[in-house]
């Protein structure tokens, strides 16, 4: 449930794209280098799915409300996509709260 702000358009590269921007946005959370590439790696092919998943569903609307309009540049965006990893989401109450620590928490596991 890590936010990764991008721009839509052109809309038929933004899976080419993906990838790129989350490893630009786990590096910018610290994450170890190799963790980013093995997530990069891990994202190729990308796939665009429907999901059933209510609370996916929930946490995005969520975090498109707390976006709100008018970012644009690409720092801009992955400042967003930082800020946004803050908030707290209703799925990770019970284990982190927010996405920037539940990232945290899921790495420091990793490494041990």
């Amino acid at each position: 449930m890590l936010p990764a702000v991008l721009p839509l358009a052109p809309a038929r590269t933004l899976l080419e794209r993906l990838p790129d921007a989350l490893a630009e946005v786990l590096g910018a959370h610290h994450v170890p280098p190799g963790v980013v590439e093995a997530e990069h790696s891990a994202m190729s092919p990308a796939r665009l799915a429907p999901t059933a998943n209510r609370s996916v569903v929930g946490v995005v609307t969520e975090l498109a409300y707390l976006a709100g309009p008018g970012t644009t540049g690409q720092q801009e965006l992955l400042d967003l996509s930082l800020q946004l990893a803050t908030a707290p989401l209703g799925p990770l109450f019970q284990r982190h709260v927010s996405p920037d620590r539940e990232l945290a928490a899921l790495v420091a596991a990793r490494s041990c």
